[in-house]
């Protein structure tokens, strides 16, 4: 008795004193299993209305003070988006401004900054790319945009807050908010030692909250 079904049949001819050889292949399954695609994680601001997204604001509670962004969805919707579901699910908590230039900005929301462990799912949702939504608004001192590189369409979780006019990112970057208040910690945040465009002591967002622009956010 054979222990292995056999895949396939060496089928031996004789022409002519010739040893012809034929291989017989296995008959293919007709209904095979599609490959399963995970779908990402409803978000709480998935389906939120521009005019909604535009009554938040979202406060930065860090260790130099507080900062307070308010949003321009109407321009940069999928950006706005981005950010307010990272701030809700509790993601940008514990990150840092992990890159300052002199002059010009400050950078965070590198996920990859966080306290603790870099779990899987964190991980995943790193990865995840916003589409590039140049507008009109310009690059101007307090204004809160979208940090890529070079590729377009490679925006992830990061964002950057100008302390200076910078034309060249008009038309270009998807500048999405504006401090609307705390612009003097985001100077000094600036101001602080750096190297190379590191922080000597990188400044750690304690809790971004997100609430009601007229109100105080909620916790």
């Amino acid at each position: 008795m054979f222990s292995k079904i056999i895949l396939s049949i060496l089928i031996i001819t004789s022409l002519g004193g010739v040893a012809h050889f034929q291989t017989v292949k296995p008959p293919m399954k007709l209904n095979s299993r599609p490959i399963e695609r995970a779908s990402p994680v409803a978000e709480p601001f998935d389906k939120v209305t521009v005019a909604e997204m535009a009554a938040r604001c979202a406060t930065l509670d860090t260790e130099a003070g507080v900062i307070v962004l308010e949003f321009f969805p109407e321009s940069a919707p999928e950006s706005v988006r981005n950010f307010l579901n990272l701030a809700a699910a509790g993601l940008y908590d514990t990150t840092t401004f992990s890159r300052v230039v002199a002059g010009f900005v400050i950078q965070g929301g590198s996920l990859g900054t966080r306290e603790g462990l870099l779990t899987k799912a964190v991980a995943d949702r790193a990865r995840r790319t916003v589409p590039d939504e140049p507008n009109k608004i310009l690059h101007e001192r307090a204004i809160v945009s979208m940090a890529r590189g070079d590729e377009p369409n490679t925006a992830t979780t990061n964002f950057f807050i100008l302390v200076d006019k910078a034309p060249h990112l008009d038309n270009k970057f998807a500048a999405f908010g504006r401090v609307s208040k705390g612009m003097e910690i985001v100077d000094a945040i600036n101001k602080a030692p750096t190297k190379e465009e590191k922080p000597e002591k990188p400044v750690r967002v304690k809790k971004v909250s997100v609430g009601a622009c007229h109100a105080a956010p909620s916790n």
